[in-house]
């Protein structure tokens, strides 16, 4: 069961759409759920929202799936290049991206210290650390890795799919040394063998997504790289993986 609603988003004075999905029998049960709070809610679970015409389908997957979640999905800005402006926590400068203006981190905040409170006063969630996860992909995937870095006495388990981390690395390697990882902390990070038609990209992400790992683990946290054989950097890439991600987050 998905849910739409309109948000005031207050350091950007304006309102933006949840995607949230209930679980089918939530309606007629009072059991309390875990939460993943996900971004560009509007490709995660129907095709006919989706930017380009495919989701993760990620409510067929849940409604099958034998552990309840409740998902919160935040729809991005579609003006101009506000998505990469507000999913990402740092100000950068690419060849291929240009200058992005960050203002993911005062987003964040406004999840942490607002969106969440509300969802957990509104719905019947189970509010504490451990029950509560982030996720996403390309820029939405920096949000959640910066997410589980920077609150992690908020997030316990992150998915970070094909991270857009290349304009940001150094500034990302500085959050680990900046905060203390509770040892329960998991982190699902992928890539997919076709993402970047040019090889030496594609070793540096995939480099990239190792060393992440590396750093987690040195940590004391859990981490784990997949490389997604023929992966693309697409919505259908993103959902062959719902499974692997929610098994390793919940089950592992």
């Amino acid at each position: 069961m998905i849910q739409k609603e309109q948000v005031f988003i207050t350091p950007f004075s304006t309102y933006r759409t949840l995607h949230i999905h209930l679980p089918q029998d939530y309606k007629n049960s009072t059991e309390r759920y875990p939460v993943m709070y996900m971004f560009d809610g509007h490709n995660l679970f129907n095709d006919a929202d989706a930017t380009y015409g495919t989701s993760w389908s990620l409510e067929t997957f849940l409604n099958s799936y034998d552990k309840p979640f409740i998902i919160v999905g935040l729809e991005c800005n579609h003006e101009g290049n506000q998505r990469l402006s507000e999913f990402s926590p740092y100000t950068f400068s690419t060849p291929y991206l240009g200058h992005v203006y960050g203002k993911g981190d005062q987003l964040m905040d406004w999840m942490v210290n607002e969106l969440k409170p509300y969802i957990d006063s509104r719905y019947r969630t189970m509010p504490l650390r451990e029950c509560t996860g982030i996720g996403g992909s390309s820029m939405g995937g920096l949000m959640a890795l910066y997410g589980i870095l920077h609150y992690n006495s908020i997030f316990s388990k992150a998915a970070c799919l094909s991270s857009a981390v290349f304009g940001c690395k150094e500034k990302i390697l500085s959050e680990f040394q900046k905060t203390s990882l509770s040892p329960d902390t998991r982190v699902y990070l992928s890539w997919g063998t076709k993402e970047l038609a040019k090889s030496v990209f594609q070793d540096q992400r995939i480099n990239d997504m190792k060393m992440l790992v590396n750093e987690f683990t040195a940590r004391n946290a859990s981490a784990i790289f997949r490389l997604i054989e023929n992966g693309q950097h697409n919505e259908t890439t993103w959902g062959q993986q719902n499974k692997a991600v929610f098994d390793y987050l919940w089950r592992s």
